[in-house]
């Protein structure tokens, strides 16, 4: 498997670390984090856009520094095994985007309280991934036959992933969702933002914080299957780390890009099926072929092309054919 070189410095984790923290701070407290409103797919677009261009002017300053402290061989290398985990957890995000919708239109959440949830969903999502990253690393690291149950883990949940694309999951059957409802006192009606009130002295969930619990539930399993693929591309703690970090923080700002037009990509779901396949299939291979990372990457930027390029001709009748607003 692959054995690569940890390029990750304390001062290099430190100040990513760093970095991370001024940015959700920013978020949070200065632009808007804090005030209840619609995110329009303007303000989505620029906050997209915002986070592709860090994560891909943090890939090139990482390409500058090892370039003079190690030289352009390892510097290539690990600048393309982040690009190719960031577009691998980038495309496996879209899938968050999908449950994300289902679980707001199955609770009626309105537009202007969705930011505040996936906020904490996010802080929640790194917080959880940082742990499973690292736990992870440790374990290829002292167990590396371990990548060939990821390898199978994939195939598994890509072929499962073929086979349920067109299934919509019940949230009434949700055993975490029931366990909550059993054990909290949930207050029924609309109750704003908030995740709690006071009645009578005594304190009360809102659905608004089941809504939350359910987002986080599915951040954590999505990670379980995401985690294991970037291993595929690398085994290197930093490298894993930040690209999977930088999808999670554009993570908010692509559910409320692609909300309002979700529907015409429902092929998205088979070719990111095929990618957990594909990856799958490339770690159980490796004793016999090592697949290089830019192979790995023209294969993934093909398939979750591919599937964007046929969803958006299987719709285009439907889009074309749709009355205005009002008529």
């Amino acid at each position: 498997m692959n054995n690569a070189i940890s390029i990750g410095e304390p001062w290099m984790w430190g100040a990513f670390v760093a970095f991370v923290l001024v940015m959700l701070a920013l978020d949070l407290l200065v632009f808007g984090g804090r005030k209840a409103h619609k995110v329009g797919v303007r303000e989505a677009a620029a906050w997209s856009a915002v986070w592709i261009s860090l994560a891909l002017l943090f890939n090139a300053g990482l390409w500058w520094h090892l370039n003079a402290s190690v030289g352009p061989q390892i510097a290539d290398q690990k600048a393309l095994e982040f690009l190719t985990g960031y577009l691998i957890e980038k495309s496996l995000s879209v899938d968050n985007v999908f449950v994300f919708l289902l679980i707001f239109s199955s609770f009626h959440v309105a537009a202007e309280y969705q930011r505040r949830v996936l906020i904490y969903g996010v802080l929640g999502a790194i917080v959880m991934r940082a742990v499973m990253i690292l736990a992870g690393a440790w374990v290829v690291r002292e167990f590396s036959w371990v990548l060939y149950l990821f390898g199978l883990f994939l195939v598994v949940t890509g072929m499962r992933m073929l086979v349920m694309a067109e299934k919509t999951p019940d949230l009434e059957k949700n055993p975490v969702l029931k366990f909550a409802r059993r054990h909290l006192r949930i207050s029924e009606g609309d109750h704003g933002e908030k995740f709690s009130v006071i009645k009578n002295g005594v304190r009360y969930f809102t659905p608004l914080f089941l809504v939350l619990i359910l987002i986080e539930v599915s951040d954590l399993v999505f990670a379980v299957d995401s985690i294991p693929a970037i291993f595929a591309i690398t085994t290197d703690p930093f490298i894993v780390f930040t690209s999977n970090i930088f999808a999670i923080l554009g993570l908010r700002a692509l559910y409320f890009l692609m909300a309002d037009v979700a529907d015409r990509f429902h092929l998205l779901k088979y070719g990111l099926a095929m990618v957990l396949t594909f990856i799958g299939a490339k770690m159980l291979i490796t004793p016999w072929y090592h697949m290089p990372v830019a192979a790995s990457l023209a294969i993934v930027a093909v398939l979750i092309g591919a599937s964007v390029i046929a969803s958006l001709i299987a719709t285009r009748g439907l889009s074309d054919s749709t009355p205005p607003a009002g008529e």
